[in-house]
């Protein structure tokens, strides 16, 4: 792992000799660090962002407040993935055909070089949009730098991005969507606003590190990551509960909320290895 204090002006030297460049900035820390480091030291840079139901409106909101902020050159664009049959049909490796249309829309849009916020970490993981990264030619600085995880938190840091920082991580609203269980882009919404209500629930206490909204076969599934046992907090668990079923019911989706449970948090559950398909 490179040291923090390397891995900050090895990367800023990095991009500085890019020349023209483009960031892919879902809203997320990885990406929006790379994106405010990338434009300060080099100004030939574009930022774009997809607009989809996928995507928290947080995450958007998040984005045009730091492109305000920093004078990016902002580019919204819809991606159209909800368009695409082989992403509703969320198989395991759903996240080739996400990234297979942002790229094309992002490179139909910009001759410079597409930049991600691709980290060292992310290479252990199954990733298959790494593949249409690379069919893409996008280039991923943080990987070509040694940046790990923990060293872009701190470099977000250092940057004065506070509010990056520490920010819990947050992919897409499909990534709650079980493998294999087609993707109703009128749920999505629904999921994140469970999420919220949930995660806002807790008021003063801030006893919650992280909340999922899970759609599983078997009904929604609420996981919460907490610094005590879930079995010591029954009251809120019957709230978040609560909030999950009247939040479908509102929206029209009163089959899904017929079975709601909790669960202790577990990452990436809804994605289920044994289902996975060849990837192109």
């Amino acid at each position: 792992m490179t040291s923090e204090p390397q891995a900050n002006s090895q990367l800023a030297e990095y991009l500085s000799q890019l020349g023209p460049a483009a960031v892919a900035v879902s809203g997320g820390v990885d990406s929006m660090t790379l994106g405010v480091l990338a434009h300060r030291v080099n100004p030939n840079i574009e930022i774009f962002h997809a607009v989809s139901p996928a995507v928290p409106i947080q995450a958007t909101e998040r984005v045009k407040k730091y492109a305000s902020q920093e004078n990016w050159r902002l580019k919204i664009i819809d991606a159209g993935e909800i368009e695409d049959p082989d992403y509703l049909a969320n198989p395991a490796n759903r996240c080739y055909f996400c990234k297979t249309n942002l790229y094309d829309t992002i490179v139909a849009s910009t001759s410079s070089l597409v930049l991600s916020g691709t980290n060292t970490d992310d290479l252990g993981d199954y990733r298959p949009g790494l593949s249409a990264a690379q069919e893409h030619q996008v280039c991923h600085p943080y990987v070509e730098c040694g940046v790990s995880k923990a060293n872009l938190r701190q470099i977000a840091l250092n940057l004065g991005l506070t509010d990056l920082h520490d920010l819990p991580a947050a992919p897409c609203l499909s990534s709650r969507i079980e493998t294999g269980i087609t993707i109703n882009p009128n749920v999505l919404p629904v999921i994140n606003e469970v999420e919220e209500q949930i995660w806002n629930q807790q008021a003063d206490s801030q006893f919650l590190r992280g909340v999922r909204c899970r759609v599983r076969a078997s009904g929604i599934v609420i996981e919460l990551e907490t610094d005590t046992a879930i079995a010591d907090n029954q009251v809120f668990v019957q709230q978040a509960m609560k909030i999950a079923a009247d939040c479908f019911v509102r929206a029209g989706f009163t089959d899904i909320a017929e079975s709601v449970s909790v669960e202790p948090y577990q990452r990436g559950s809804a994605f289920l290895i044994e289902t996975l398909a060849v990837e192109p």
